[in-house]
């Protein structure tokens, strides 16, 4: 586990520390895996992500482990199924109408993307070039809560019909999923991160090679080239 010295300082108990340790950050292309973050991202607004961590196991277990296609086929019983799990144990989900019904409408909205593009992680990481981007912040305070990209994603979410996708929740999205490497350069995790990338980089770099691009120059949007 990285060391509690040298970690990012947002990172400060044992469920943000394993979290931490673990996924944020780190590249993932599993559609179920983007759709539960999609969810969860949605679900922290106005909240800590503190809080959402403690509960995403509870939320696992609400959502069918996050199965988009079943989500989608849920009906005005399943929200109040998912509203009353919501009572009293203070680690079952955040109790919101607008929320729950929107996970439901979010997870149809997904399956179309899915199936207008072959994959979600196809069309959500178009945003980034199909690369991550590897920022070098040394603290936090340079960590800004929106960017160009999360602007972009926001406004193209909104317009397919994804709700709960402001610019803030994109970054963050962004962040989790490992489209953005956020971790401070002093945290050991920004390398290990970095280096989970580096094969995807390595093949891009192949591919502007053989299109007789010396090397990926300037924007990771540069990627959009080669699809």
């Amino acid at each position: 586990m990285t060391s509690r010295m040298s970690h990012c300082p947002w990172a400060k108990d044992p469920v943000s520390l394993h979290y931490h340790d673990t996924e944020w950050g780190v590249p993932t292309r599993d559609d179920r895996t983007l759709f539960e973050f999609l969810i969860l991202e949605g679900a922290q607004a106005g909240l800590s992500w503190d809080t959402i961590l403690r509960k995403r196991e509870a939320y696992r277990d609400a959502y069918d482990n996050f199965d988009a296609a079943r989500i989608a086929k849920y009906t005005t019983r399943d929200v109040t199924r998912l509203l009353a799990a919501a009572k009293g144990d203070e680690v079952t989900i955040v109790r919101n109408r607008l929320k729950v019904e929107s996970s439901i409408s979010n997870a149809r909205v997904f399956l179309e993307v899915q199936g207008a593009h072959g994959s979600f992680a196809k069309y959500i990481w178009s945003f980034v070039g199909g690369v991550p981007i590897q920022h070098k912040y040394e603290s936090m305070k340079q960590i800004t809560p929106t960017t160009a990209e999360s602007d972009a994603m926001s406004k193209a979410l909104k317009k397919l019909g994804f709700r709960f996708v402001g610019s803030t929740i994109c970054h963050a999205y962004m962040q989790a999923v490992g489209m953005v490497n956020d971790h401070l350069i002093s945290c050991p995790r920004h390398r290990i991160v970095a280096r989970a990338a580096r094969p995807r980089v390595v093949k891009l770099e192949r591919a502007f090679l053989s299109l007789g691009i010396a090397r990926i120059e300037g924007t990771h949007n540069a990627a959009h080239l080669i699809g």
